[in-house]
């Protein structure tokens, strides 16, 4: 691409990230708002889909509404293909070396909220569809851009919304990812709420009571010796690495000199593609349960609060990555490789829907490279516009007609 549209995306992106979108608290209609008059301005029809607020609601955000574009080209009888990235992002938090909505440019680099994850990716895709638009010929299918609000709250709102929908039906999925790599898999994940109930009673008679927190604490040793078992088993699939446990916020008591009655664990289970995420929740439900057992007055609550499946290769997918990993050695100059990542992202709605699917945009190597979800995170000039030229030329051998 040449230096002046290039400087366009760039402001494009920096545009996006001056816009605040932090979920929570997940109000993420203005940045909609502003992302499709950029995207109009670019010369793209915008569909604006704003999700009913007591769905929103439901999730623990306060808005959302969800962009597309559609482009065809040709007849328009060869593949649909979705790019999709999101642009709500975990709040900017502290440790910032710059204004974390300030889109500073430094060091060949764009510093902001959400300019890794993946407000950049509205770059990649949309500059790609505006390459292909300046040069249609011989394609032959359509492009759709799905820009969506909700990835940090599990994706229901976004992918899932639009498929459930039927507002868009894919043949094919590229989604939000990093330049050095093409992404076919990932973990699955399961946040769990447990509660455990006692009785109260007063410390100077705590045999009076039921102790929540003394039952807590033998769930918890459960938990830890569960944790290190996980860590022994390994996917087969490069990249994902172990499953993993943590526990990650306690409440409860009600004063120094009482007996808690009551106490709240959320706990998170990050499981590999080779599990069932039902049967993982079972499985840890029985373990919460097991170890709270044959104490008086002890009952045990859960509750799910997400259920994400993992990403797995699905037939066709290799239509994608062949074409990303040529093109990206031509333009990178390094061969990229096929992995996982022990996350899990939008992508796995696509997949779900047995839509061939992988991750692919733009960054570095890695989440830790980028800063992403901590301080100072930023996406460097040169992967941004290696991942345009990237996207559009696998767009291009996938739509020849």
């Amino acid at each position: 691409m040449n230096e002046a549209e290039f400087r366009r995306a760039v402001e494009f992106l920096k545009a996006l990230v001056r816009v605040p979108s932090d979920n929570p608290p997940g109000n993420c209609a203005p940045h909609a708002a502003a992302a499709a008059k950029l995207l109009e301005e670019l010369g793209f029809a915008v569909e604006r889909h704003p999700v009913p607020p007591p769905l929103v609601a439901r999730h623990g955000m306060r808005s959302v509404t969800n962009l597309v574009v559609r482009e065809r080209f040709g007849t328009g009888t060869g593949p649909t293909i979705a790019l999709n990235a999101h642009a709500d992002a975990v709040p900017a938090g502290e440790g910032w070396s710059v204004d974390p909505y300030g889109a500073v440019e430094k060091g060949g680099a764009i510093f902001g909220r959400g300019a890794a994850v993946s407000k950049s990716d509205f770059a990649t895709y949309a500059f790609a569809l505006r390459a292909l638009n300046a040069a249609p010929a011989d394609l032959d299918g359509a492009v759709e851009l799905h820009f969506t609000y909700d990835e940090e709250a599990g994706g229901e709102l976004g992918p899932q919304w639009l498929l459930d929908e039927k507002i868009s039906r894919p043949d094919l999925a590229i989604c939000a990812g990093f330049s050095y790599s093409v992404v076919t898999a990932h973990n699955g994940c399961l946040h769990l709420e447990a509660t455990v109930r006692g009785r109260q009673a007063h410390a100077a008679l705590p045999e009076t009571g039921a102790d929540a927190l003394e039952a807590a604490n033998a769930i918890l040793s459960a938990l830890y010796a569960e944790r290190t078992k996980l860590a022994r088993g390994k996917s087969k699939s490069p990249g994902i690495g172990s499953p993993t446990l943590n526990v990650g916020l306690i409440s409860g008591g009600i004063n120094t000199n009482v007996v808690p009655d009551r106490v709240t664990l959320r706990l998170d289970r990050r499981f590999i593609p080779e599990e069932n995420g039902a049967k993982v929740e079972r499985d840890l439900i029985a373990q919460i349960k097991k170890a709270a057992a044959g104490r008086k007055a002890i009952k045990i609550e859960t509750k799910r609060i997400l259920l994400a499946e993992p990403l797995k290769p699905l037939p066709g997918v290799e239509r994608l990555v062949a074409p990303i990993k040529r093109h990206a050695k031509e333009v990178l100059g390094v061969a990229i490789r096929e992995t996982g990542v022990p996350l899990y992202t939008d992508a796995r709605h696509y997949a779900a829907r047995g839509i061939p699917t992988v991750l692919y945009g733009a960054g570095p190597r890695s989440i830790l490279e980028a800063n992403a979800h901590g301080a100072d995170e930023h996406v460097r000039l040169k992967d941004l516009r290696a991942a345009i030229e990237i996207v559009t030329a696998t767009l291009r051998d996938l739509l020849k007609s």
